[in-house]
Formats: structure tokens, sequence, C-alpha cells
């Protein structure tokens, strides 16, 4: 295995303050990633309310354990949306089950469906924010503006053989979404590299 780069020295002050207590600490973190969380837990729950709940639970989370980050196992921005995932996909299939137990529409097996759906879709968006810019780029025009390879290279200002390269990567990094999207360990586990999370922020 690879061996992981060395996070920002910011994740690994900011994981130091947070085991001081720091309050301020906190604040600063959640001004950083609260739009993530709570826009990964709207991926996978589909709902304004209970993606709330999931961002006030993740920064508990954070808040009450920072020691069940590692900064050596890899990006904080990492292990938030890792953890994130892991609650939203845990909600919802409690939800899910309740439904399907007083006798709501569906099977199991939809059930399974439904969630493994919400985790592979959550899991891409959080793919396409964090890839590189240029690789970001290239995808958006090809697959949401409909350009082929040779507008996007113009586009772009890059020769077909660099945008064909960008899109190749860019899809590479998108086909690891299957990869893990069902969730992970519970939150104290510490394991703290979410699976599948690892090489995308």
């Amino acid at each position: 295995m690879a061996k992981q780069e060395t996070p920002p020295r910011w994740d690994r002050t900011m994981q130091r303050r947070l085991a001081r207590g720091e309050a301020a600490a906190l604040g600063e973190l959640y001004d950083r990633f609260a739009s993530l969380v709570h826009g990964l837990a709207h991926r996978v729950l589909g709902d304004e309310t209970a993606a709330d709940r999931i961002t006030r639970d993740v920064f508990a989370h954070v808040w009450e354990h920072p020691d069940t980050y590692d900064p050596a196992e890899g990006p904080l921005r990492t292990w938030i949306a890792g953890l994130t995932h892991r609650l939203a996909v845990q909600r919802l299939r409690a939800a899910e089950t309740a439904a399907l137990a007083r006798g709501g529409p569906g099977t199991a097996e939809e059930l399974e469906h439904k969630v493994r759906h919400a985790s592979v879709a959550a899991r891409a968006d959080y793919i396409v924010q964090s890839m590189p810019a240029p690789l970001r780029a290239a995808l958006e025009l090809a697959y949401f503006q409909r350009r082929d390879y040779r507008q996007t290279a113009a586009d772009l200002g890059v020769t077909e053989d660099e945008a064909r390269r960008r899109l190749r990567l860019g899809l590479q990094l998108l086909a690891t979404a299957r990869e893990a999207a069902t969730p992970g360990p519970p939150p104290g586990h510490r394991g703290t590299t979410p699976p599948g999370y690892g090489g995308a922020a």
C-alpha cells in the first residue's frame, strides 16, 4: 500500500486544539465544513430537517471524541465526510426499516437498493467536489454540458489527448463511488480513514 501524504498542518493543529477543548476550534471547524456535512447528509436523506440533525450529530461527535481522528491516517476533511456518510446512511436505513415494520410499502431488498443508491450518490458528489479542479472542469463540460472530448479540449484550452486523459481519470475516480458505498464501523471505531474516502480528498 502506498504511503499516504502527510495531512496539512492545519489538520494536526485543529485536532490538538479540539483535544484541548477549545470551543473556538469547533467554531472554525464548523465554518469550514458545515456546508460539506449538510450537503452530504441531504444527498443521502433527501430531507432538510434530517440533514440538520446529522450536521449537529457530526460536530457533536467531533467535539466529544476528537481523539478518534488520527491526522496520520488522512485529511480531516476526508474523515468528517466519512463520518457524515456513515451517520446519514445509518439514519436512512433505520428510518426505512421502521417504515417497513409499520407495514409501509416496499421490501427489504428495495430498502437496501434505496440505501445503496443514496450512498453511492453522496460519495460521487463528494468525489466531484474534492477532485482536482482540472478533472472536475472536464467532467462538468463533458457530462453536464454534453460536450464531446474535442469540444471539452477547446473549451479548456488543452490538447485532445489531455482532455481525454482528464476525463478518464475523473471517471476512474467516480467509479470508486460504488466500491465502498455501505456504511463503515460505528463513529467511535478507531479506524479513522472512512472506507472509500481516502483517495478523494
